[in-house]
């Protein structure tokens, strides 16, 4: 039964994900280093498979609101996050699946990057379930992947509003399952680059490889000049 019920629920986060990239993406496709490795230089604007995540075309802008931290203190996202690359992702701790293997593996690739990059990266998870994702269980959680990573909570209108501003679908509570609500939400990552855009998206099933080989070209990409 267990099974099953992941089956059915990691199914619905990848339709809601899927059906979200059609609409988004264009015609293309803890902190802490190991030892000094090089940078790469970005992949060429006319080259964009290089980039392991989907190309937004056009980009979308990062979103403007402000919700709750597990400080319980307000955090203003664009002006908090500013000269940043900032990954963007809308979850809940109750997750069976999806939620917690996208910040693993992003906590994973991480802690392979050069410090200089993960430096330069912020992590962002906004509760979808504001009901059981008190600031204090949303701080635990993520915890378990890098006390880095910057959680947000509010109540359902905030979290809406904020959904809304970020141009994803809203997230809807699904049919409990053996008494254990379940909700349906987007499954991707949002990463907006320093210039305050996301060109580019990261689906339910990115790897840990995939945001290692990403990470420093996000860093060091200016859009500008393409």
């Amino acid at each position: 039964m267990l099974r099953a019920r992941h089956h059915k629920m990691k199914l619905r986060c990848l339709c809601a994900c899927f059906g979200v990239l059609t609409l988004l993406l264009g015609t293309s496709s803890r902190v802490a280093g190991h030892g000094p490795k090089e940078t790469p230089d970005p992949p060429r604007a006319d080259h964009p498979a290089a980039y392991r995540g989907g190309m937004v075309t056009p980009p979308l802008p990062k979103p403007k609101f402000t919700l709750t931290d597990t400080s319980n203190a307000p955090y203003d996202l664009w002006s908090s996050t500013g000269g940043y690359v900032t990954l963007l992702f809308f979850g809940y701790t109750h997750c069976p699946n999806e939620c917690p293997l996208q910040m693993f593996n992003i906590a994973s690739a991480l802690d392979k990057v050069p410090t200089g990059v993960a430096e330069q990266i912020k992590v962002v998870f906004v509760t979808t379930d504001p009901t059981r994702d008190s600031a204090k269980v949303v701080r635990s959680w993520l915890d378990n992947f890098d006390q880095r990573f910057i959680g947000l909570t509010g109540n359902e209108a905030a979290i809406e509003g904020a959904e809304r501003a970020t141009a994803i679908f809203l997230a809807a509570k699904a049919i409990p399952v053996n008494g254990d609500s379940e909700v349906v939400h987007a499954a991707f990552v949002v990463a907006y680059s320093k210039d305050n855009l996301a060109h580019l998206i990261y689906p339910s099933g990115t790897t840990e490889e995939d945001w290692e080989h990403d990470l420093p070209y996000l860093v060091n990409e200016d859009w500008r000049s393409q």
